[in-house]
């Protein structure tokens, strides 16, 4: 990599999003897995994480606004101190009143402020870089990503195991703030723009610039989303209800460790995400547009080993293996998918529209997610003793939308 990318302000924002991205995936993986424990329903799971994305989904696009009118490094700081909040606040409440309804709420504002604050860090890339850097400088955002997302769940899970919810809670807040204090030192370069007149009338004007852009200007990235919103819905849903639902109630092992397991499973998962990041940058030149149709391809083939093995084996041991293998492969796919096609819209999109374009882009792949979890959710609950019905059913559903799908990659060369 040019040695000119890691400046002393890519460097903090990428420090900042280690300590920030780690306290988030460990109090995003230790929430759910709580609930979980205290009610044993994959139904009540499914829908509580449905109801956590609806403001991650919603608040992404003012996210994307905010970012290309405000100091993306305002944005980071505000909305870290903000989380920090947040957890202290539920850690001040979480044994009065409805544990479920304090729980729901707190993981809503959880992922609505993830959904604010990830435009302001991708569309910082664009001021801090040069154009030719832009799949190496996302390959590193997208393999510190994975990094926190690797060791929270397992330190959090091994944290959750030994000494329950509350020290996880507090190792959470004091990564938000420091954080917060890191992006303080952080330099972004910032244009300011017009108004459009008035608040509801700039919103309205940016997001109609926004969508103009992605559906008419650029029709092929609009169709690119509703490929990764159908991907979304019946892939990557499943897998946020399974790992937890699959290893704690219902494969045969140790329940003392079964929390545990769980911690690592999930960080199976940022373990593709972190090879694939690096294979991202190592083979930036190869990694075409024509050729990450087929990265899809091979998620969809991930998920029917999983739901193989489970109607054909019994141990839980091996069971758990396969789907730790299936879904760090599956990650590390998608890893690389992510890494080229953001550097593709940042390269394509004009600087007055990259936020607000990134935001669109993350909105529309991840709104069917919600509806994913509940789904599956209810899918896993109903068919209780086939289980790999439903991962089956998820694999080749998601085949059948990948495979068509490849062909609208290759226009994007």
């Amino acid at each position: 990599m040019d040695r000119q990318l890691f400046t002393k302000d890519f460097i903090l924002v990428v420090i900042g999003q280690v300590i920030s991205l780690f306290g988030n995936a460990a109090v995003r993986f230790v929430l759910p897995l709580y609930l979980l424990n205290e009610t044993g329903s994959s139904a009540l799971f499914g829908t509580v994480m449905a109801c956590a994305f609806i403001p991650s989904v919603l608040l992404s696009p003012i996210g994307g606004i905010v970012a290309d009118r405000v100091n993306k490094r305002n944005i980071m700081v505000v909305l870290d101190f903000l989380t920090a909040g947040l957890i202290l606040l539920f850690t001040a409440r979480i044994h009065t009143g409805d544990l479920i309804v304090h729980l729901t709420v707190t993981l809503m504002l959880l992922y609505g402020i993830a959904g604010a604050y990830q435009p302001a860090v991708q569309s910082s890339i664009p001021a801090l870089v040069e154009q030719e850097q832009y799949i190496a400088a996302n390959s590193v955002i997208n393999t510190v990503n994975a990094v926190s997302s690797l060791i929270g769940p397992a330190l959090g899970g091994v944290l959750y195991s030994a000494f329950g919810l509350g020290p996880v809670l507090w190792v959470c807040v004091g990564c938000f703030f420091l954080s917060a204090v890191m992006e303080l030192f952080i330099h972004i370069p910032h244009t300011k723009q017009s108004n459009a007149g008035g608040i509801w009338r700039t919103v309205k004007s940016d997001f109609s610039d926004s969508l103009r852009f992605i559906c008419r200007e650029r029709s092929e990235i609009g169709k690119a989303m509703l490929v990764l919103c159908g991907i979304n819905l019946f892939l990557s849903a499943m897998i946020v209800v399974a790992i937890p639902y699959l290893v704690t109630e219902v494969l045969p092992l140790n329940s003392a460790w079964a929390n545990r397991l769980c911690g690592f499973a999930e960080s199976a998962l940022a373990a593709g995400g972190l090879v694939g990041g690096i294979l991202a940058g190592v083979f930036a030149g190869r990694l075409t547009m024509r050729r990450t149709g087929n990265l899809l391809i091979v998620c969809a083939l991930c998920a029917l080993p999983m739901g193989t093995a489970l109607a054909l084996v019994s141990s839980g041991v091996v069971n758990y293996a396969v789907i730790v293998l299936c879904c760090f492969l599956m990650m590390a796919c998608s890893s690389m998918f992510s890494v080229r096609m953001m550097a593709f819209v940042q390269k394509e999109t004009p600087p007055v529209l990259i936020g607000k374009v990134i935001s669109v882009i993350m909105t529309v792949a991840m709104c069917a997610q919600p509806l994913g979890n509940a789904m599956y959710g209810v899918l896993f609950e109903r068919c209780s003793g086939f289980e790999f019905v439903v991962v089956q059913f998820a694999g080749l559903i998601s085949l059948l939308i990948a495979v068509p799908g490849r062909r609208l990659f290759t226009k994007l060369e």
